[in-house]
């Protein structure tokens, strides 16, 4: 409610200023070149991949995850098993409290498929550094078509609250030459 009322009581039928429809152009100029500008870094950016989710349940994800795990394991790290699969295959990694689930070693320059789930919780996918971001969803499989470009380790963040040890939730990624 203004403090004055307007002196015209239908004042959407008086003529609008200059100066208000070269400012409503800006808008929405500029509104279509952010929309633009989205699509266009989804496409070119390599930022956020376009992925794929198919209904599961946590039971049928975590089968072919330890399957996986039984065929690639190479090694064992802090307790936790360190697989490497061939390039081209699928990779699964699981998502639970408080932990990412197996530790993955890729090669570089080589494509996966990795599929990723949780057992319990929402949890949020950080790949870091090059800040990939999913959402994970229980009775979901999350699939990225994945190709690391850089060798290195990588930090698997959740990036969504999930708990008291959410802190704590922090997988690897390792990508070799």
């Amino acid at each position: 409610m203004a403090i004055t009322p307007p002196p015209e009581r239908i004042w959407w039928n008086l003529p609008i200023a200059r100066t208000e429809i070269i400012w409503i152009i800006i808008a929405f100029c500029w509104g279509l070149l952010m929309f633009s500008a989205m699509v266009y870094w989804h496409i070119e950016g390599e930022q956020n991949l376009s992925n794929e989710s198919y209904r599961i349940t946590p039971e049928a994800f975590a089968e072919k995850a330890n399957a996986m795990v039984e065929q690639y394991q190479v090694r064992e790290e802090a307790g936790f098993p360190v697989v490497r699969p061939p390039p081209g295959s699928d990779v699964y990694m699981i998502a639970r409290l408080w932990q990412w689930w197996p530790i993955l070693e890729l090669e570089k320059d080589q494509t996966y498929r990795l599929h990723l789930s949780s057992m319990d919780w929402q949890h949020g996918f950080s790949l870091q550094p090059v800040n990939i971001n999913l959402q994970v969803h229980p009775n979901y499989d999350m699939v990225v078509t994945l190709t690391p470009n850089k060798a290195g380790e990588y930090g698997v963040i959740c990036n969504e609250f999930c708990g008291i040890g959410h802190h704590n939730m922090i997988g690897k990624i390792y990508v070799t030459e």
